[in-house]
């Protein structure tokens, strides 16, 4: 890949993964959704997306792959993701998404064994405080219910990263896992087909959601880890809160106070210390 299209590349799978929140509060904050329609739709729009890709790539002997375990954890946090964006802000559940996977990824790490330098140390120590900072009681803190709901999203989805940390082929096996994953989507519309509504723009930002920047986000992160490596590509993620930060400002109109900054800083600060330094054998 040559430098200037892995450069745009890697700013569309950022402005994607940004975008997922963007979409979700944007459908769910004027009622035009529910949460279960919006998890089930972005599932299925996903699968479809990701099963076309595999074919184009495979032809018709392709076949997907993925398992029932991983496709459990992808649910889990496709559902905590839609329902706690009914009372969290982009920018706060996205940051609050962010670094419970990080955590949850670092966590997973030092319980095989890991062991981690005194600035990776330091760099964890910050941002739980940031995370503290941002969840103590207050005007600005985020509702309890959506933040403990995007905390175990973004646990669920460090599961989910962490059970693909092998796979041979993350196109195909993301591809079966979203197929597998909408059977748990179809059980969830039942379990509450009386609060289920949606209009024509709720359905197309779902759509969007699971067709543009899951599907093809993912598809496209694929293409680019390679090039990227692990360093670059912690990196990118770290651009993620902000990117989505900034949507919600200008598309929703939400505010960033002084509180979410300070913790921003601290919580991304101390990611970066942990994730994009080299870890001691």
């Amino acid at each position: 890949m040559t430098p200037l299209r892995l450069v745009l590349s890697t700013a569309l799978v950022l402005l994607a993964f940004a975008g997922n929140s963007l979409l979700c509060r944007w459908a769910l904050q004027g009622g035009r959704i529910d949460p279960a329609g919006f998890t089930a739709i972005r599932l299925a729009s996903g699968a479809l997306v990701l099963w076309l890709l595999v074919r184009m790539r495979g032809g018709a002997h392709a076949r997907t792959g993925g398992s029932w375990g991983s496709a459990l954890a992808l649910f889990a946090y496709a559902a905590g993701f839609s329902y706690a964006f009914m009372h969290v802000p982009v920018s706060t559940g996205t940051l609050l998404l962010f670094a419970a996977v990080q955590a949850t990824m670092v966590g997973a790490a030092l319980w095989a064994g890991e062991r981690l330098s005194r600035l990776q140390w330091a760099g964890f120590v910050l941002a739980l405080a940031g995370l503290v900072a941002m969840l103590l009681p207050g005007l600005s803190a985020p509702a309890p219910v959506g933040a403990a709901l995007m905390l175990a999203a973004g646990i669920a989805w460090g599961c989910y990263s962490l059970r693909g940390r092998r796979s041979r082929d993350p196109l195909a096996d993301t591809a079966g896992n979203f197929m597998r994953a909408l059977s748990f989507g179809s059980v969830l519309l039942l379990a509450t087909a009386d609060s289920l509504h949606a209009d024509t723009g709720g359905v197309a930002l779902a759509v969007l959601s699971g067709a543009v920047t899951s599907g093809l986000g993912y598809a496209l992160w694929y293409a680019v880890l390679p090039s990227l490596g692990a360093a670059r590509a912690a990196g990118v993620q770290l651009g993620v809160p902000p990117a989505a930060a900034i949507a919600g400002v200008l598309v929703l109109g939400e505010v960033v106070d002084a509180r979410l900054l300070l913790a921003s800083a601290m919580i991304l600060g101390g990611i970066a210390m942990v994730s994009l330094r080299p870890r001691p054998a």
